[in-house]
């Protein structure tokens, strides 16, 4: 068996931690032969909390699970990490504006890509699930400058995921026969699902899902807007945040980083933008991705219509405003 690889998880007492790191530890992200050691990082006031979680997982008698490192200290945490899910960050609470989450979140993040920079493997992968999380990840990409910038990302697989699961369900096949849904720009309210490049297997057939769905209006209106807004309807329903989805999206995108995509499909991760598209550059955007050997390239050449210009457009220019924020509160301190 390989020698065991070091995996921090930020927030490791939070609610997507809960879910996540049992993923993790199970073998579902990093392949059922990869051993493991977790880094548990999380603030002083839920040292109690990590502890029980400490517990559950040693109650799981997880075979690759070889040790686990619970820490309040990012020198700890990010010590020879190869692979790394930043999910702790602030919450938004009642009353807080998004400038608000901001600021907070950004500083957080400015401390953790230091960390990574002087303690992790130089070829460590990132995902920031936090939000905002492709500012977040932009400002740690920043902050850790001899660690590779392709290697900071932001999820969008949940959004994805939704999307996916949304057209699934509208033309009654199983989740696993629909690919290539795109989410363009930011994890936020302006992101676009894209749905005029999926696939959906009907038979043993691949058809275009505009196509197969036949309603263009729809894909215009309602199926963005549920996706956008799928986040809030969770909480709206549950009292509570989509916390096991969203596990399960961070093992998703970090499973395909680490093994690769198959031929002829792409998934969607928020990386740093070269221009792609009439992408602002130097943000970090979600784009639909191949991946090989570990390394994600944005697909290219896709026909981009008017109307997916202008959405695209919206979310570049709250992707700007959020990096020039981020950026003006991270050198005030």
């Amino acid at each position: 068996m390989a020698e065991p690889i070091r995996v921090v998880v930020t927030g490791a007492a939070g609610q997507i931690a809960y879910s996540l790191l049992y993923m993790i530890a199970r073998g579902e992200v990093f392949g059922k032969d990869q051993p493991l050691i977790l880094h548990l990082l999380d603030i002083p006031p839920m040292v109690d909390v990590l502890e029980g979680v400490i517990m559950e997982l040693t109650d799981c008698a997880l075979p690759l699970l070889r040790k686990v490192v619970p820490t309040t200290d990012p020198a700890v945490a990010f010590k020879d990490v190869a692979a790394a899910f930043l999910v702790g960050a602030m919450p938004r609470r009642e009353g807080m504006e998004r400038k608000d989450l901001l600021s907070a979140n950004v500083k957080i993040f400015k401390i953790q890509g230091q960390a990574l920079d002087k303690y992790a493997n130089k070829d460590v992968k990132v995902l920031v699930v936090g939000n905002p999380a492709n500012t977040n990840a932009a400002v740690c990409a920043y902050y850790a400058p001899t660690i590779p910038r392709e290697n900071f990302t932001a999820m969008t697989r949940l959004d994805q995921n939704r999307a996916q699961a949304q057209i699934a369900s509208k033309v009654g096949v199983p989740v696993a026969d629909v690919k290539n849904v795109i989410i363009w720009g930011n994890h936020s309210s302006t992101q676009f699902p894209d749905a005029n490049h999926a696939v959906v297997m009907i038979g043993n057939t691949e058809k275009s899902a505009a196509e197969t769905i036949g309603d263009a209006e729809y894909l215009k209106t309602s199926f963005i807007d549920v996706v956008q807004k799928r986040g809030a309807t969770v909480i709206a329903a549950r009292k509570m945040s989509s916390a096991m989805s969203a596990a399960k999206a961070a093992c998703d995108h970090m499973h395909d980083w680490w093994f690769g995509t198959p031929a002829g499909k792409f998934v969607s991760m928020g990386v740093m933008s070269d221009g792609s598209y009439d992408t602002p550059k130097d943000v970090v955007y979600s784009f639909p991705v191949e991946i090989k050997n570990k390394q994600w390239k944005i697909v290219q050449g896709l026909p981009i219509n008017d109307f997916a210009k202008s959405k695209m457009a919206l979310t570049s220019k709250e992707l700007l405003e959020e990096k020039n924020e981020a950026m003006a509160v991270c050198s005030t301190d």
